[in-house]
């Protein structure tokens, strides 16, 4: 099948995310109290009853079992950019949700330590404001090495195959196809906090079996 030329939209977007990967990289570090140990994880069921605000659709929550138990924000509108500080949030990538997708963004040194935690297999569950659960499943991790860590328009190369991506080929990678969620943060590697890029991808319980439809490269 033939893959249809990317809209003037999808390139915009990919500009924006360009401008995502330095905001994830360059945001002040600020100074954290770190605990000697892991805080366990809220039950479940205690966890949504924390989100509830009654408000349908909107994304309040992701909770993966064992590894993190986490409230969503939505980035102000028209900061595409943005990227929660708080060490117990997560953002929303407004522009994947544009493309019925869940951009899920933090900094590695704050709530996205967790998603190094992440594995093929296990399940994810979006928690929404009027109490609505939505249930994924990892299919797919994803790292990169960052070509010019300090550079928005770095080129990637997959750490697991022969790939070179640039920014706007790694934005369809990920944010493109199939509705899923696509988990964002840096990788810290020789004392270099944004050596690379981390990217975990879930798609929906139903479809796990026919994850190759996700996305198939509309970067090419």
């Amino acid at each position: 099948m033939a893959l249809k030329k990317p809209s003037n939209a999808v390139l915009l977007h990919a500009s924006i995310f360009l401008a995502l990967i330095f905001s994830l990289l360059f945001q002040p570090i600020p100074a954290l109290a770190m605990a000697d140990a892991e805080t366990a994880l809220p039950n479940f069921t205690d966890f949504v009853q924390t989100l509830e605000n009654g408000k349908e659709n909107v994304l309040r929550g992701v909770y993966v079992s064992r590894v993190l138990a986490l409230p969503v924000v939505q980035q102000p509108s028209g900061s595409p950019g943005y990227v929660s500080s708080d060490d117990g949030q997560v953002t929303q990538f407004s522009m994947a949700a544009q493309y019925g997708n869940v951009g899920l963004l933090a900094h590695n040194h704050l709530a996205g330590k967790s998603f190094s935690g992440l594995a093929v297999g296990q399940e994810v569950r979006l928690v929404y404001g009027d109490g609505k659960v939505e249930y994924f499943v990892i299919a797919e991790v994803l790292r990169y090495q960052a070509m010019q860590p300090t550079s928005p328009y770095s080129s990637f190369r997959n750490l697991e195959k022969d790939e070179m991506l640039s920014a706007e080929q790694m934005f369809r990678r990920v944010y493109l196809g199939d509705r899923h969620i696509t988990f964002q943060t840096c990788i810290e590697a020789n004392g270099d906090l944004s050596w690379g890029r981390l990217f975990v991808v879930a798609v929906p319980k139903s479809q796990e079996s026919i994850f190759d439809r996700l996305a198939l490269h509309t970067y090419r």
